[in-house]
C-alpha cells in the first residue's frame, strides 16, 4: 500500500505520491471521493471512518485532510454528485412524456419512486445531512451544497409540473421535496443491520418492521398525488360545523430541501 509521505513524481505517472499540480490534486480528490463511496455502499454511511478512507486510498490520514476538510465535507460533496446524478435519471424518465396525458400521474409516481431506490447511497445519505454533515464542515461548503440540492429539487418540481400541468409549481416542490425526505427515512428502515433483518424476518409480530422499499415510495407517492388539488380548498366550517378548538385555516408554505 502505497502513503502519502514522499516528493511528488513526474506529471504523466499516475501513481504520483503527493499532489503537487492542479489535475494530480483533483485526482486525488476524485480518489478520495470514489474510496468514500466504494466503502458506504458496502458499509454504510455511518460506518465509514477518515482512517478507512485513507487506507482505501493508500495515503496517511492527516494526507487527506490536505484535500478535504472533514469526513463531513466529503460526504457532502458525495451527496450533491448523487442529487445531480438524480435530477438526469428524472430527466430520462419522464422528458419523453405527454403533458397531462392518461396515467401521467402512476407515471411520475413510478419513475420517482424508482429514482431513489435505485440510489441507495443518495437514500442513505438525506438524513446524514441536515442531522450531521451540515453541522461539521465550513459555512461556504454548506452554500455549495444547498444551491445543488436545492436546484435539483426546483428543476425536478418543473420537470414534473411539465407532464401534471394541473399541478402548481409549489405544489410540486412540495411533493417531490416529501418524496425525498421520506424516501432517506424509509431507505433506513428497509436496510437494517443484518442481525435486525433476520429478528424482524423470524418473529411474525415484528413482520411490519420489514419494508419493501420500492413499494412503498411508489405507493406513497400515488397517495400524494392523488392529494394535491382536492387539499387546496378544504372544507370551511358551516353553520352547525364547528372548527376544532385551536385550529386555524392552513396556510401553505414552500417546502425545503
Amino acid at each position: 500500500m502505497r502513503r502519502d509521505q514522499g516528493p511528488g513524481v513526474t506529471a504523466g505517472d499516475t501513481a504520483f505520491q503527493r499532489a503537487r499540480r492542479p489535475e494530480q490534486k483533483r485526482q486525488r480528490q476524485d480518489a478520495i471521493l470514489g474510496a468514500a463511496r466504494q466503502l458506504a455502499l458496502r458499509d454504510g454511511v455511518r460506518a465509514v471512518t477518515l482512517t478507512g478512507i485513507a487506507d482505501e486510498v493508500g495515503i496517511h490520514k492527516s494526507a487527506l485532510l490536505r484535500y478535504f476538510e472533514t469526513r463531513e465535507q466529503i460526504f457532502l460533496e458525495l451527496t450533491a454528485g448523487e442529487w445531480r446524478g438524480w435530477t438526469a435519471a428524472l430527466h430520462a424518465g419522464l422528458d419523453a412524456a405527454r403533458p397531462g396525458a392518461p396515467g401521467s400521474a402512476a407515471l411520475v409516481a413510478d419513475v420517482v419512486a424508482r429514482s431513489f431506490a435505485s440510489r441507495p447511497l443518495l437514500c442513505d445519505l438525506i438524513p446524514h445531512t441536515a442531522l450531521n454533515l451540515e453541522r461539521h464542515v465550513s459555512p461556504d461548503a454548506v452554500r455549495r451544497y444547498k444551491l445543488t440540492s436545492l436546484g435539483a429539487i426546483r428543476e425536478v418540481a418543473g420537470v414534473i409540473q411539465r407532464v401534471r400541468p394541473d399541478l402548481s409549481e409549489g405544489e410540486c416542490l412540495e411533493f417531490i421535496s416529501a418524496m425525498a425526505s421520506l424516501a432517506g427515512a424509509t431507505w433506513q428502515m428497509a436496510n437494517p443491520p443484518p442481525v435486525l433483518a433476520d429478528l424482524y424476518a423470524a418473529d411474525p409480530q415484528l413482520a411490519p418492521a420489514c419494508v419493501d422499499l420500492l413499494p412503498r415510495l411508489r405507493r406513497t407517492a400515488e397517495i400524494l398525488l392523488a392529494g394535491l388539488i382536492p387539499s387546496r380548498n378544504p372544507p370551511r366550517a358551516g353553520p352547525g360545523r364547528r372548527r376544532p378548538a385551536g385550529s386555524s385555516p392552513r396556510s401553505r408554505r414552500s417546502p425545503g430541501a
